[in-house]
């Protein structure tokens, strides 16, 4: 039977339920050993990037799903290889037009490679002195403030709050505060 796919070694990515990516990725890769399939599935990925969050008034730098619901798959995609990676619990389809799975460009994944190899998120302070903000997260939040100084290699704003009749100067991240319109 003639294959009806191109199976020369490229990336697809494959849908997956939300929540199940590591659980797909690890299942392929355990395919990969068990019906010896390393000459046909070559790499499985689950893109991440590390994000930084405020909660409670902390900086923490997380590992995240750049695409919710996807896993890239690179390989030689014949009968075989869509059966199993299409029957893989988890796995909902492949991304593509119909029945036909749409390769990803090369220039894509160096994008996505690229994005994932980052090292620690640069946050970019967009912030001037004496503008006014509102601060959003941690003990002050519902105040308005001004800017008296900025630490960029911290991240960090100088805003004066009126409290009690007179300014107070606060210490917060860049995140827990927004620009006012």
């Amino acid at each position: 039977m003639a294959n009806r796919y191109d199976s020369t070694r490229q990336w697809y990515t494959l849908q997956v339920s939300s929540g199940f990516e590591e659980k797909v990725e690890n299942e392929i890769k355990q395919r990969i050993k068990g019906v010896d399939m390393n000459d046909k599935i070559f790499d499985v990925l689950v893109p991440r990037e590390k994000t930084i969050e405020i909660k409670n008034g902390s900086r923490k730098v997380l590992d995240k799903k750049i695409f919710q619901g996807y896993v890239l798959v690179e390989a030689k995609l014949t009968d075989e290889v869509w059966y199993i990676l299409r029957n893989t619990p988890g796995v909902t389809g492949f991304v593509g037009a119909g029945n036909t799975p749409t390769p990803v460009s090369e220039s894509e994944i160096r994008e996505i490679k690229k994005r994932m190899g980052a090292k620690d998120p640069v946050q970019e302070i967009d912030y001037k002195v004496n503008e006014v903000v509102n601060i959003v997260d941690g003990p002050f939040k519902g105040f308005e403030g001004y800017i008296d100084g900025i630490d960029t290699a911290k991240g960090k704003l100088k805003v004066l709050v009126s409290m009690f009749g007179r300014d107070t100067s606060v210490e917060l991240d860049a995140l827990q505060v927004k620009k006012i319109d």
